[in-house]
């Protein structure tokens, strides 16, 4: 299967930093597990995209990161998550609504997502103390929303551009980012304004020529690259956890109701069934 892969350098003199994207099978995995609408999977794509830059970023064993955005749309809130070892994850809270395209023929991201609300990030830097960023939503398209974030809460000016190319399944998805390091000058600011148009059909360019030849479009330099996926952190044992929480009187006052115990994660679309038998075992006796 195709990687999803993200690819960093240096360009301008060494005065901005260029990343750029390609979460095609990441998004499409997602889509699978979720069973996404077009729209749905455009407006998650290009948040879980945008999540995969920020995690890449973390440093150490034990950093994490999650992205919300509520926008107070249709489509519910858009979470994205992942760790240091760009280990992705998520889900929409309404994964199968529809909506007609806009008057320009593209699908509507900004009405699903909503524009009355905020962007959260919080990170944790593995210590157990998170930092908690904000920012209002500027249009529910997310690539706008998260160079305010950028902005306003971490005051470093970023041009982004962010797609997905969605029919019955991702046909290209991914992002541009350019960030001037601290110190650079307006002219670097310039710079990826400039720079940034180059990519309004980021989506069909990843599906054309991949995330290297994205990155050509800018520079011959040498850069890092590194791998993505989406992939859940739950499992039968961490929900047979959720199931010991419960209780063992109210554990088995469900079995006696509903005949077994479903443990479902939102992050995956995945339900862990717990069956009498599996329930004794747990708590060793019946209540």
């Amino acid at each position: 299967m195709q990687k999803s892969i993200i690819l960093k350098t240096l360009v301008h003199g060494g005065e901005v930093s260029l990343a750029v994207i390609d979460s095609t099978a990441a998004v499409q995995e997602a889509m699978r597990r979720h069973k996404f609408s077009a729209v749905a999977a455009a407006a998650f794509g290009r948040t879980l995209t945008a999540c995969v830059y920020l995690c890449s970023w973390l440093k150490g064993e034990g950093c994490s990161l999650a992205v919300t955005v509520n926008g107070g749309g249709p489509g519910g809130k858009i979470c994205a998550a992942g760790d240091s070892e760009l280990r992705m994850r998520g889900f929409v809270g309404e994964p199968q609504l529809e909506l007609p395209p806009r008057a320009d023929g593209k699908l509507d991201v900004g009405g699903f997502t909503g524009r009355d609300g905020t962007l959260t990030v919080v990170s944790d830097d593995g210590t157990g103390v998170p930092f908690t960023g904000t920012s209002d939503l500027v249009s529910g398209e997310i690539a706008e929303d998260f160079s305010a974030y950028f902005l306003t809460s971490e005051q470093r000016p970023t041009a982004i551009a962010l797609g997905v190319k969605v029919k019955e399944r991702i046909l290209g998805a991914g992002g541009v980012f350019l960030q001037p390091l601290p110190g650079a000058g307006e002219e670097a600011i310039s710079y990826c304004e400039k720079e940034i148009a180059k990519f309004r059909e980021i989506s069909s360019l990843i599906g054309e020529r991949g995330a290297e030849g994205v990155l050509r479009m800018l520079t011959d330099e040498p850069f890092d690259r590194r791998e993505f996926s989406f992939r859940c952190h739950c499992s039968r044992k961490r929900a047979a956890g959720a199931v010991l929480s419960l209780g063992k009187e109210d554990a088995f006052a469900l079995i006696r109701e509903e005949g077994k115990i479903s443990v479902h994660c939102h992050y995956c679309n995945r339900d862990y069934i717990f069956e009498r038998e599996d329930v004794v075992r747990l708590f060793g006796e019946e209540a």
